[in-house]
C-alpha cells in the first residue's frame, strides 16, 4: 500500500516545497489539483508537467495523479445537453490525461460535483448516457497513456449525479472501457448508510484509487471513523494502489494535517495487516 496527500492541503505552497514536506513525513506520493497550478490549466503544457515530475522525484516522491479536475476554467460540464460544452469538457479532460502522464501519474479522479449535476429540466437517463459517452471518449485518450479515469461517487449534499458507489459502477459498466474505473472516498461512503467495508467489497473489481478522510471533512484520525476495518477491507479486496489523504478543513495547519494523518493511517493499516 502506498500513501499520498493532496496538494491543496498545503494552501498556497509551491509544489516543490509540498513534495519536500510530504516526502519528509514519509508519504510516497502527492496528488495534484490542476487549478492550484494555474487558474486555467489549459495553459499548462507537457514540458511544464515533466518539470513538475522531475521536481517531485528530486524531493524523493512521485505525483500519483490529478483530482478536482473541472474546478477551473469555468463553463465545463459532463452531463449538459449543450454539445459544445461537452465537447470542450472532453477535450479538457483529454488534456489533463496527457498532463497526468507527463507528470508520471496514473489516475484522473473525476469528482467535480457541480460540473456533473443533472441540471433542472433534464432527464436523469439522458444525462447518464451523455456522461457515458464523454467518459468513453476521455478513456480512449487516457488508456494508451497508462492513465485511468476514476469516477468518484459523492454525497447527495454535494451532487445529484453519482451519489453512491453502485451508481458509479453502473456508469463504469455503461462506459465499458478498461480505463474507466472506480474511486472511493471515505467521507462520501459515510453518507451512503451502508457499512464502508461492504461498499469497498462490492466495488473491489473496479477500484483504482482511494481517498482517506473523515466524515467531518478532516483528515483520517481527526474524527470518529475507524480505519482498521477500512484497511482490512482494502486488503481483502486485493487493493494495492494509493491511499491519498484529502481534507476539506485545513485547520490547524498543513504540517499537522499531513503528519497526524499519515501516522494514523500507518498505525491502523498495520493493525489490519494491510502494510
Amino acid at each position: 500500500m502506498r500513501f499520498a496527500i493532496c496538494n491543496e492541503t498545503y494552501q498556497g505552497w509551491e509544489l516543490g516545497r509540498i513534495c519536500e514536506h510530504a516526502a519528509a513525513c514519509g508519504y510516497d506520493g502527492v496528488e495534484v489539483a490542476p487549478f492550484t497550478l494555474d487558474d486555467d490549466p489549459r495553459r499548462i503544457d507537457e514540458q511544464r508537467a515533466r518539470s513538475l515530475a522531475e521536481a517531485a522525484r528530486a524531493a524523493g516522491i512521485e505525483i500519483v495523479g490529478l483530482h478536482w479536475l473541472l474546478v477551473k476554467p469555468e463553463g465545463l460540464h459532463v452531463t449538459t445537453p449543450d454539445g459544445e460544452v461537452r465537447r470542450r469538457t472532453v477535450e479538457f479532460l483529454r488534456h489533463l490525461a496527457r498532463l497526468c502522464a507527463a507528470m508520471g501519474g496514473k489516475v484522473l479522479v473525476l469528482g467535480s460535483p457541480r460540473q456533473r449535476n443533472v441540471v433542472e429540466g433534464q432527464k436523469y437517463e439522458d444525462c447518464f448516457a451523455r456522461a457515458a459517452e464523454a467518459c468513453r471518449a476521455v478513456c480512449e485518450t487516457a488508456a494508451p497513456l497508462g492513465v485511468a479515469l476514476a469516477l468518484e461517487p459523492l454525497a447527495p449534499s454535494e451532487t445529484n449525479f453519482l451519489t453512491t458507489a453502485a451508481e458509479a459502477i453502473r456508469l463504469i459498466e455503461a462506459v465499458d472501457h478498461p480505463a474507466c474505473r472506480l474511486h472511493l472516498d471515505v467521507k462520501a461512503m459515510a453518507s451512503e448508510g451502508r457499512p464502508i467495508p461492504q461498499i469497498i467489497a462490492d466495488g473491489a473489481a473496479h477500484l483504482a484509487h482511494f481517498h482517506a478522510n473523515d466524515a467531518n471533512r478532516r483528515g483520517p484520525g481527526f474524527g470518529e471513523v475507524d480505519f482498521v476495518p477500512i484497511a482490512a477491507a482494502l486488503k481483502q479486496a486485493g487493493y494495492d494502489g494509493t491511499v491519498s489523504v484529502e481534507v476539506f478543513d485545513y485547520e490547524p495547519d498543513p504540517q499537522t494535517i499531513a503528519e497526524r494523518s499519515l501516522a494514523y493511517l500507518k498505525k491502523t493499516f498495520s493493525e489490519a495487516g494491510a502494510i
